[in-house]
């Protein structure tokens, strides 16, 4: 593509405001100039087109025949830079930010109110890495993570959300009422294929209950939670399940915990590097995610 020939475009603008005024003094006011900086501009473009522009009067500028013709090309041409401009400035400009967090914590609290952070930020889009490895917080693998653990990650900010309390729990079909009564019902497992800290289970949970005669590993084992709250709520068997994580099951009856004790794991902390607390994104998801906290199991 040739290169266009264009006289300087501060003399153009200063034109096209000296004629859409019809004087100097108002297009200098509007382009917050000196009135003898838009004549200095006017004289430059009329001597690099080697023609007049405007009749000068004592108090007023008169566009001659070649001015009328510039201007009549060039007065669309500025509204519609200054359309393109209005519009690139009022359009919001999208951000998006990578969560990190266990499938469970995803499906089970977040995705069902993932649509208040749209409504509350419409220029934020929320993408979720779902696993239970713990994903580098470099804004390439994620932003911000809600992993379980101690509560130390060097260079990052750890806000503890819940305590992880498994416990076990059933349909209320099962009518189950003492846990020496589990002998006789069978106990559903989650175990994740790549977990690297696995889950509290039956055999630490029999452990701290000190229940006989129980066996502790047999059972159907899952890989994914949800599918163990799933058969737990048809009535297939008891599954050890953290508190927080089955409170819609809980209120809706679906789910019982009919007894204890509560075996507690590794509480679930909101994570993100320190660097990165003040970018209004990060601070956005992170409100998001403690305004949910109220909506776990007491």
């Amino acid at each position: 593509m040739n290169a266009r020939t264009l006289p300087p475009l501060s003399s153009l603008r200063a034109f096209e405001a000296a004629a859409r005024h019809r004087s100097a003094k108002r297009a200098a006011d509007e382009l917050s100039v000196t009135a003898t900086a838009i004549s200095h501009q006017l004289r430059a473009l009329e001597e690099w087109l080697g023609l007049p522009l405007f009749v000068r009067r004592p108090r007023q500028l008169e566009l001659t025949p070649a001015g009328r013709e510039l201007m009549g090309e060039i007065g669309g041409a500025f509204d519609t830079m200054a359309g393109a401009v209005a519009r690139l400035r009022a359009a919001p400009q999208r951000q998006s930010v990578t969560l990190t967090t266990t499938p469970a914590v995803a499906a089970r609290w977040l995705l069902p109110h993932v649509t208040r952070l749209s409504e509350w930020h419409p220029s934020l889009d929320l993408h979720f890495h779902v696993t239970h490895e713990p994903v580098t917080l470099d804004g390439r693998g994620a932003d911000i993570a809600i992993r379980y653990g101690d509560g130390r990650w060097p260079g990052l900010v750890a806000h503890k959300l819940f305590d992880n309390l498994f416990v076990p729990a059933c349909s209320p079909t099962l009518k189950l009422r003492r846990a020496q009564d589990l002998a006789r019902h069978t106990l559903l497992h989650f175990a994740s294929c790549n977990a690297r800290m696995t889950p509290m289970g039956w055999v630490e949970w029999q452990k701290l209950a000190k229940v006989e005669g129980l066996d502790a590993k047999a059972g159907p084992v899952f890989s994914d939670e949800t599918h163990t709250v799933s058969a737990a709520t048809a009535g297939q068997g008891v599954a050890l399940m953290s508190r927080a994580l089955i409170g819609d099951e809980l209120r809706a009856g679906r789910l019982v915990t009919p007894f204890g004790p509560e075996l507690k794991g590794a509480p679930f902390y909101l994570v993100y590097p320190e660097a990165r607390g003040g970018e209004p994104a990060i601070a956005a998801v992170r409100q998001w995610v403690m305004d949910l906290l109220p909506l776990l199991p007491a």
